[in-house]
Order: C-alpha cells, then structure tokens, then sequence
C-alpha cells in the first residue's frame, strides 16, 4: 500500500532540518495546533522557501520562488478581484491553450481551484510561490491591472447619477488595500480607491479639478503632475461632498476657500491630509496634500546631502547663537530639512520650540506652535511670545514681513539659535530679501551665519536604471566634460528606463540638491555694502560654495539622477 511522504520527513531528506527540529515542531503542534511547515518558519528553524520547495516535492508541483510581473496576462485578473486573490492566496500567471498557470501558496485548498476553473473557463496548472512573494505579486499585478484600465472610475461609469448630494457619510477610519471591492455606493469607492493608489504610488498631492465636460484627477509624484482619472461630470456634486464632509467642511458653502484636515489610516498607515477647496468657473476644486507619517525619515544623512555638506551642516546647527535659513520654492523639502536639523539636535539639555504654518509632523519633546491668522497668531506674535520661554533653539516656519525678521535676529542677538525658512532662488538672495524686508544691513552681516538652498531631484530607480555615454554637448549643459567624468572609475552616468518597481517612470523617490553659503568675513563686509546677490555668490563661490547645478552635476555623476532632472530644477542657476 502507498504511504504519501510526510513534509518534515522530506525536509529531512533535503537537508533542510533535523529530525529533532520535526520531533520539536510536532510537539507544538500537538500542544497549540497549525501546520509543520508553518511552525518550522515561525521558529525560524528554516526559511519559507525551503517549505515552499519541500512542499512542491510532496505534492508534485513545479515551484516559483519569484514572480515576474513583466510576464504576467492581465487580461486573466479581469474576472477577479483582489481581495479575493489576496484572502485565498493565488494569481494567475498565463495561460497555455486550454490551461492557466497559477501561483499559490494554498495548493491544499481544492475548492480554489474549482472557483478558478468556473471563473476563467480553464484548468487551474498550480506553481507553488511562497505566501510572502504572491502577497507582493499580487498587490503589484492588480495596481498594474488599475493604473493600464483606468479602473478609478470603473464603478463611476456603470453607476446611475445620483439624485442628490452624498450627506451623512461617516468618516474613513481604515481603508484597506481592496477595500475598493466592498458594497459600498461608487462615489465612496472611487473616492477611497483615490486614497489608496495615491498612498500606493507615493504620491504627495492629489488636484481634483473641474472642467467645462469632465472631472479630472491627477497626482503628483516626486514632483511631476499626472492625469489618472476623468470621473464623469455628473458625480462632481457628489465626490467634492463626500471629500468636504470627511475634512469636516462646509458642503453647503461653494463660494468662498476652505481649509480643512482628514485623519485615516490605509493598510495600517496612518495618513494625515490636508484638504483646500477653491471656487471657479466650472465648479469647486479641491487639492489634498497627503503626509505619510509612517514613510517620513528625519535623518539628514538620508537627506542627500554630500559628505562636506553634511559635515557642515552638523557643524552649523551646533554653532552658538545666530539665524541659519534654508532657502528654495515651494515644495522643495525646506521643511523636512529644518524638522531633520532639529531631531539632530533634540536632546534633554535643549529648550526647542517652533512655530509654524501648518505643524506637519510631530516631533517628540518639541514644543510647536501652529499659527492660526483667524485669531491674530502670527509668525511675529508667536515668535515673540516663546522668546519668554527660555528658548535655545526656535524654528520659525517662514519669514515674510520685516516684524518677524527684526524678532528673529533680536532673539538671535540675546542668544538663541534660530532657523526659518526664506522663497529666494539661491543662497544669496537670502541676504538682500532680508534687507529688502527693510532690516538694517549690519544687523543682516552679523545674525546669519549660513544660507542653504535647496531642490528635490527624482531620483533613479536602482532596479532599471540604464547606464549611457551622454555626448560632450549633454555634459557641458550641467558643466562637466568627459574628462570629469573618466577622472573616476565610480562615476558613471545613467538614465531613466521604467519597470514595474517604479511603476514604468524611471525613478523613485527623491533627493535634495544644495548650495550652503557660510558667512565669512569677506561675506560679512559684502552685505553691510548692501552687494547685490550676483556679487555675493561669486564670492562665496571664490571661497569654495558649490552652487546648486554643480552639486546636480556630481550626483549625476554618482548614478543618483539624471542630467535632465538637474536641467529642470536649476534652471535658474548660472555656473
């Protein structure tokens, strides 16, 4: 009579554990119940793909220790849906004539293959693929299958218009990925499936925009623009409602702004969104900032700064009294260089309080302070109250008027280490803006004691990358020659391709760029002149200051990024 080989005596035979570590797993089993397979992996006696492996072996499947997306049929996941892929653990690879391949992690399970077979019309051909692998193949396979049909607005389009405005709806407090699949009304789905693709795909900003015929939906990710979705113009009343009503805004007023918050949490993650809806010709629009509490990092060495700048850096934040500001547009990551400064410098010993325009993100044993123009509380009003609260450290959010400025440089001048930020193009311009401001010039040359500016560049993505040789032409637009770039075996130059780990971009993710200026002497004598910014920065650059294009210039020398990634954020700096 044929006796079916036991998983642990074949994990034996394969050299994968001991017969003592099945004696062991079989006594928790007995004890506490499960699977061998599962306890050997839980006491991290072996790996799950040699499970996998040894399973394959039982039940004479092939095996698949990866998955490749590239590969995959899509057009198989149209009659399924993620959360039953995910719950049951299987995907749908290709197929082969009369046949489809299908990854599982669950073979045990008949019933599945049964469900398949009805669905697809074909006979399931099991791969065994370890549950951690299928779990991340799955997600990918079906963001691929959203992003390729357009399916934010897949339920919008088969819905019949609503009658009437979406009241009454309560407030998100989990979104799971597929969540996009429960009974929920289309206006709540497509809103929610918004929220989940933005947190999948990193995104920062979500623009929701009325026009004359159409809705349009675009995200911004490492600072470039895109269109996802066009939801028909008969649902805008109502997504724009159901959007108000989670920021606890006014749905009834049309006319004027709004500003308001949602709190949420999508597949664990909590999300922290800020909602600003505008009048115009077509209708409201609402424009949502999205912060990842979870994916940010204040760590300066993660920042992008090089080796001089960061030795600098760390230098600076620990220097005695004076006013350190970062410079840049809007959006270039000043805050999280301010907020990463700060965490440098946090320890027990130090008072540091901040008041900003909004708080982003807590900061542990951090006093901050959030401005709130409505009642009267100022940059300059809340500036001036912590200077009675014994501050070392104050970070201000922005100077804009000459009131905050003059209080900055006076709690500089009574021995109070200050940071803000500043809208100038270069390091240099931090200087005149502040005496344009109207600040005495001497004041100006003896408080500051370094300028940063900064941009984000997109960052490639380490998995496609495309290493090239750029022409003389190419090089000579960020000034570098094709000496520089053989003056080094580890310089090499590379630019965006696309694969499915960056969803087909290019890159993924973003690092700073920067140009510190340090107040020297020569600086110092420079701006009591009131020099204009052209002549400071030359002599900073005389001094040893990288400008912003040259810092672009070496990552892109170090593979980091790409030259026409440093063309468009520098286009405003000449070497």
């Amino acid at each position: 009579m044929f006796k079916w080989p036991l998983l642990g005596e074949i994990m034996v035979e394969m050299g994968m554990v001991s017969e003592s570590d099945i004696q062991s797993a079989l006594a928790h089993q007995e004890e506490k119940g499960g699977r061998i397979g599962e306890i050997l992996v839980e006491k991290r006696i072996c790996e799950e793909d040699d499970v996998t492996k040894a399973l394959a072996r039982q039940l004479g499947y092939d095996v698949q220790l990866t998955v490749d997306l590239d590969a995959l049929d899509l057009d198989l996941l149209g009659e399924l849906s993620l959360r039953w892929s995910r719950d049951n653990g299987v995907l749908p690879l290709s197929r082969s004539g009369d046949y489809v391949v299908v990854a599982t992690s669950n073979p045990l399970d008949i019933r599945i293959c049964d469900q398949l077979r009805f669905v697809l019309q074909l006979e399931p051909m099991p791969v065994l693929v370890p549950a951690r692998v299928l779990g991340d193949a799955i997600n990918s396979a079906f963001d691929r299958k959203l992003r390729l049909t357009g399916g934010l607005t897949e339920g919008l389009d088969e819905a019949e218009s609503p009658t009437a405005e979406v009241d009454d709806v309560p407030v998100i407090e989990d979104i799971l990925v597929g969540q996009e699949d429960g009974d929920e009304a289309p206006v709540i789905q497509f809103v929610n499936s918004v929220f989940v693709r933005a947190v999948r795909e990193r995104v920062s900003d979500v623009h929701i925009e009325p026009s004359e015929m159409q809705l349009h939906v675009r995200f911004r990710v490492d600072g470039v623009l895109k269109e996802v979705a066009e939801p028909p113009k008969r649902f805008q009343a109502s997504i724009i409602a159901r959007i108000k009503i989670m920021a606890a805004l006014n749905i009834a007023e049309k006319r004027l702004p709004q500003d308001g918050r949602i709190r949420i949490k999508i597949a664990g993650k909590d999300i922290d969104i800020r909602v600003a809806t505008a009048p115009t010709s077509h209708g409201e629009r609402i424009t949502m900032r999205l912060l990842d509490k979870s994916a940010v990092r204040l760590d300066m060495a993660t920042l992008g700064f090089g080796p001089a700048h960061l030795s600098l850096m760390h230098q600076l934040i620990r220097l005695p009294p004076g006013i350190i500001l970062v410079t840049g547009p809007t959006g270039s990551g000043k805050t999280t260089t301010l907020y990463s400064a700060l965490t440098e410098i946090n320890t027990p010993d130090k008072n540091i309080l901040t008041v900003e325009d909004p708080v982003e993100y807590q900061l542990k044993g951090i006093s901050q302070m959030q401005v709130n123009s409505k009642i009267g509380l100022h940059f300059a009003s809340g500036l001036r109250s912590y200077l009675r609260h014994d501050p070392d450290v104050i970070m201000v959010g922005e100077i804009r008027d000459r009131e905050t400025a003059e209080i900055a440089i006076q709690a500089s001048l009574t021995g109070h280490l200050v940071l803000s930020t500043l809208h100038t193009n270069d390091a240099s311009g931090a200087f005149t803006r502040i005496i344009d401001m109207g600040v005495e010039p001497f004041l100006v040359a003896s408080t500051l004691v370094a300028a940063l500016a900064q941009r984000l560049v997109r960052r490639l993505c380490v998995h496609c990358r495309e290493p090239y040789t750029p022409s003389e032409a190419q090089l000579n637009e960020i000034g570098l020659t094709t000496e520089m770039l053989n003056s080094n075996e580890e310089y090499q130059v590379y630019r965006a391709k696309g694969c499915h780990e960056c969803l087909g971009v290019g890159y993924s993710g973003r690092r700073g760029i920067y140009e510190l200026l340090v107040v020297t002497d020569e600086i110092q004598k420079l701006v009591v002149k009131e020099s204009d910014a052209g002549t400071i920065k030359r002599a900073a650059q005389a001094n040893g200051m990288q400008t912003l294009r040259e810092d672009g210039a070496h990552k892109v020398l170090l593979g980091v990024t790409t030259i026409e990634e440093v063309m468009r954020v520098t286009q405003d700096d000449q070497l």
